[in-house]
């Protein structure tokens, strides 16, 4: 995993959601193979998030990825989607 600022996947998660621990498996392996990095976010963790923007908008659909800030699927993480998308270049924001 790494730093929010230089992950191209973030997967938000919580804790004691078995579909989360899938997911985190396929992103690891996917990202892996990548080389791209990865960052996991706790929807729950309020001292992160005091706000609880992360829950109100992925609460009901963990897992959710995303990457470069666009969201790949929920629930149940496809390698071959995810793969695509880090195959695709990332895109300039400055």
């Amino acid at each position: 995993m790494s730093t929010l600022g230089d992950a191209r996947v973030v997967l938000f998660s919580r804790d004691g959601c078995h579909l989360c621990d899938d997911a985190r498996r396929v992103v690891a392996q996917v990202c892996a193979e990548a080389g791209a990095a990865w960052v996991e976010r706790d929807v729950d963790d309020l001292e992160a998030d005091p706000t609880g923007t992360l829950r109100e908008q992925y609460g009901d659909y963990v897992p959710v990825v995303t990457v470069d800030g666009v969201q790949q699927g929920f629930w149940r993480v496809d390698a071959a989607r995810l793969a695509r998308a880090l195959a695709r270049t990332r895109p300039d924001f400055g």
